[in-house]
Formats: C-alpha cells, structure tokens, sequence
C-alpha cells in the first residue's frame, strides 16, 4: 500500500541525535526564561541569517503581534488579502485595521503601486509577505515608506535563509517575522523570531515578550508570554546542524518539478528573479483555462491518490467573516489576488521527499494534461 504524500513535512533528524541535548536541559533544570539553548540558538541563528539582532518567540504569530506593539503601530496597516490569516488576525488582535491591496500576479506579493493609492491619515505601517519565500518588491516599499513616513514589518515566515544580491532580505524593513513552525524550511516544532535593527529595539521586544518585566520588580510595558522554551530552541540547534542539506535538497525536488513541468500548457511555475538566491520554500503551481481540468479537480484526482496538496491561499483572508466587510475587501479591489487564489495549488516539497513519491506527483499531472477536456 502506498504511502500519502504531504504538502510539507518537518525535518526530523534521528532521535539519537536529541537525546543528548534533552539530558543536557535535564542536567541544567533550566526549562525556560532565555536558557542556554536560547542563548545559543539566537547567536546561531543570527550569524546563519546575516542578520544583526534576533529575538526568539515560542511561535510566529505571538511575533507578529509583538512587533506591532514594540513599533506602537496604530490605526491602519496596508497588508495583503493573499497569505496565512496569521498575517491579518495580527492586526486585529492590536485594534488595528487591515486594508487589503492587490497583488502581483508574478510574485504574488503586494503591489507597490496600489499600496501607495490605499495611504490615508490614518495609515501608520505596511505589512507585507514574502509569499513563497520570494521576496516584495522591498526597495520600492521602502520609498513609500520613506515617503509617507510609514513603518514597514515584514511577514517573512516563509523566507528563512532567503537572500538578493547575496545580503538577507530579513535586513530590510522596520521588522521582520519568522515562523519555525513544524511544516517551515527550518523549524522548531513551534517558534518564531523578530529580526531587529539594532540593540534597543531587540532590548524592547525582550520586555514584551517577557510580560514586559525589565527585572524581578520593574514592568515597563504590558507584555506578553512569548518565550521560547528550551526543548523547542534545542531542537532548533540541532535542526540549524542539517539545515543546509535541507535546502539543498529542496533545490534537487524543486528543479525536478521544474523540469518535468515546465512546458505543459495551462499549468505555470512560479518565477523567482535571477538575483534571488530562494529556498524553495513551497512549489506553487497555477492552473489556467487551457489545462484540461480546473485546479479544484486536479486537486481532488491528486487527493484520491494519497496526494494531499495545498491551495495555498485560498479562500483569500478578506473572504473571511472577519474582515469581508472591509472596504478593501470588496472583490472588485482584489482581482488579482482572486484570480490567482482560484488558480494556486502547492505540490509537494520537503526535505525527505522520496524521488519516487515525487514521480507519483508528476505522473498525475502529466496524465491529466494528456487527458482531453471534457465538453
């Protein structure tokens, strides 16, 4: 009997390897409150990401909302309707109020220009996502940003150890999120992290995420829970060791989703720029008119194969109850991320993907793109 095949799965290297950092937390009986595998993961992880300052959150959303209360965010925020909820549930869990503009229909990331049409009094901060892990069009944020005098956060929990012209696109921005969680390139069963600026700001989102305690008796802020406990940051050092195989396994799958893929009409891969070193994060595919079924039934005739891939995002987050009575949720302010939600399907990739579950992959695809259309 064949095995199912999943979108993601974490990587799990051998329970011989875990143990011996599980005795260590043991033989310290520090479990948590900035341990020693704290400590280390953060310097680890900094040093890996090109990155200056990082803080360690138990999981991405508690990052999310924090870096909204350490940058004192209020009003509006520009954000996408095309990604995680995570991304705008942040928001509304700060009082504030998401406006969602459209997307490219390459990158599926914001579109620059329509951010800068959506800018009222009110707006205080944009909030993009590097979908896929393929970065925004960050220099031309920033202009606007600059511009208008917003701050920028970045939702970039698909885009770790992502880089452009070789630099990490985590340095750009005011903030920037990462997610750990189990099904991400790199995890920490649950976790996440705030890139930061400088000192300071990390000194600020160490109080938050602390219940905003400075000392035993000194409260400067009303934090929140967000630590990192030291099995979940242990297992992150250990996971950052096999990291780089990871990926460049990723790339082999990747590539071979490429090449098999690649010149079937109706079905397009994402593109990624040349100047963007990627992680293959997901494999995205969209699904047009001239391919023989629509996304959905490819979706289920993968599914009745033990194929369970993603559409990765749909419905989009303006569909849903919370925010479809928005202005800027109005189907006519989103045609592209629609069009592109109605198309999307992730294929599988991870790390230990077996070549031969990869061929069961493609050999569906190709089959039904062989197939004729039904009238």
């Amino acid at each position: 009997m064949m095995k199912d095949i999943y979108v993601t799965s974490p990587l799990l290297p051998p329970l011989t390897e875990f143990i011996p950092y599980l005795e260590q937390i043991w033989d310290n009986k520090w479990l948590t409150n900035n341990g020693p595998f704290h400590q280390q993961l953060e310097k680890q992880l900094a040093e890996y990401l090109g990155v200056d300052y990082l803080s360690l959150f138990s999981n991405g959303t508690l990052a999310l909302l924090t870096a909204m209360q350490a940058l004192r965010i209020s009003g509006e925020v520009i954000t996408t309707p095309y990604s995680f909820v995570a991304t705008s549930h942040s928001l509304l869990w700060n009082g504030l109020k998401p406006v969602f503009v459209d997307i490219d229909p390459v990158t599926c990331n914001l579109d620059p220009e329509k951010i800068e049409r959506a800018i009222t009094p009110e707006t205080s901060a944009i909030l993009p996502v590097h979908c896929y892990g393929i970065p925004a069009n960050v220099e031309r944020i920033q202009e606007i940003a600059d511009t208008y005098g917003l701050k920028v956060i970045y939702d970039a929990a698909h885009a770790f150890g992502v880089k452009q012209n070789g630099a990490s696109i985590l340095n750009h921005g005011d903030l920037s999120i990462l997610s750990f969680h189990a099904t991400k390139v790199f995890n920490t069963i649950e976790g996440g992290a705030i890139i930061c600026p400088d000192a300071k700001t990390k000194k600020r989102i160490d109080y938050l995420k602390n219940f905003g305690f400075a000392d035993e008796v000194t409260v400067m802020a009303p934090g929140i829970n967000g630590k990192m406990n030291e099995v979940q940051a242990a297992f992150g050092v250990l996971q950052l060791s096999h990291i780089d195989q990871a990926l460049a396994n990723r790339r082999v799958i990747y590539q071979r989703y490429h090449n098999a893929l690649k010149n079937i009409p109706g079905l397009r891969l994402a593109q990624v720029p040349q100047d963007i070193d990627w992680n293959q994060a997901y494999c995205p595919v969209f699904i047009d008119e001239n391919f023989p079924c629509t996304r959905d039934e490819l979706y289920s005739l993968l599914k009745e194969e033990g194929i369970f891939a993603r559409r990765y995002f749909y419905p989009l987050i303006s569909s849903f109850p919370m925010y479809r009575g928005l202005d800027s949720a109005k189907d006519d302010n989103l045609p592209i991320a629609r069009s592109v939600a109605d198309a999307v399907l992730c294929l599988p990739i991870h790390a230990e993907l077996q070549l031969e579950e990869q061929d069961r992959v493609i050999s569906v695809i190709l089959q039904q793109a062989s197939t004729p259309r039904a009238v």
